[in-house]
């Protein structure tokens, strides 16, 4: 496993793996990895010859000072994953390297950025689309994979790769998941064993909803009673549970014939924000 932590270092090698003709694939984290992490590196070995993985906790996409101090951190551990993992590159910059001056190029992707995580979080979509578009330059990947937890995300860097024409195709990988149906996240790390157990429950009020919906309900009645009976009971307050088409990855009311969809949830377990999804109809590739 090579380990490189400047930009140059990892483009030299990475030039070299192309000019033998191997194709790349680029796994982006920010570290704590989990085995959700690991089926997105299986993935690209699957699909890729060389499989380069990303460890840099970028702070200009958080906007609490605070998430971005008690994010969970141990590179050790990370390393010794990706080398059971048989991981090719490990690209591990630090900040000044990604950031050797302040940026001041900003990103605006529209009305998919003014919703959910977007309306909760400002700044960072623009934060994930400058290190996503500087990783894309650098590392040059021909597949890039994302994990589906993170779903407007993954769409908004599907605009980002249209529209600054990377030659890139960004695969969307599945929601790894608890024995509980909790969606895998580094953040959990931070949850005692009782608050796993209760967010557990923001799986359970996602299918609970497509249950009702795929039965005909009404989403507006289904989201209240979803709120009411499954998390209020667990002193859970969402930030948001909506549904959204993924075309544009806009809020809609009810479903469109045709139009593959998704339902969405926020909330904080233990003062951790905590965010997941269920995509219906198909999935995004």
């Amino acid at each position: 496993m090579e380990k490189f932590e400047t930009i140059p270092a990892v483009r030299h090698y990475l030039k070299e793996e192309r000019r033998r003709g191997k194709s790349v694939g680029l796994v982006p984290t920010m570290g704590a990895l989990h085995q959700g992490h690991v089926e997105l590196i299986r993935q690209s070995k699957n699909s890729t010859d060389t499989t380069v993985v990303s460890l840099f906790v970028n702070p200009i996409q958080f906007n609490s000072p605070e998430d971005l101090e008690n994010y969970p951190r141990d590179v050790v551990q990370d390393l010794e994953l990706l080398a059971r993992e048989a991981v090719d590159v490990v690209f591990i910059p630090d900040e000044r390297e990604m950031y050797p001056e302040a940026v001041i190029t900003e990103f605006d992707f529209g009305p998919m950025e003014q919703i959910l995580e977007g309306q909760f979080r400002p700044g960072h979509f623009n934060g994930v689309g400058i290190v996503v578009s500087k990783l894309l330059h650098i590392i040059q990947p021909d597949d890039a994979f994302f994990g589906q937890k993170d779903l407007q995300q993954v769409t908004v860097i599907r605009r980002l790769v249209r529209d600054l024409s990377f030659d890139t195709r960004v695969v969307t990988v599945p929601t790894v998941r608890e024995a509980n149906g909790l969606a895998l996240s580094s953040r959990n790390r931070r949850l005692s064993k009782e608050g796993g157990d209760t967010a557990s429950l923001l799986h359970q009020t996602l299918l609970f909803c497509q249950d009702e919906l795929l039965k005909g309900g009404d989403w507006l009645s289904i989201k209240k009673q979803a709120i009411n009976q499954k998390l209020r009971p667990a002193s859970i307050e969402p930030e948001y549970l909506e549904m959204v088409e993924l075309n544009r990855f806009s809020l809609i009311s009810r479903p469109m014939s045709g139009v593959p969809y998704a339902l969405c949830i926020a909330a904080f377990i233990e003062k951790i924000r905590l965010i997941d999804n269920i995509v219906i109809g198909e999935e995004q590739n």
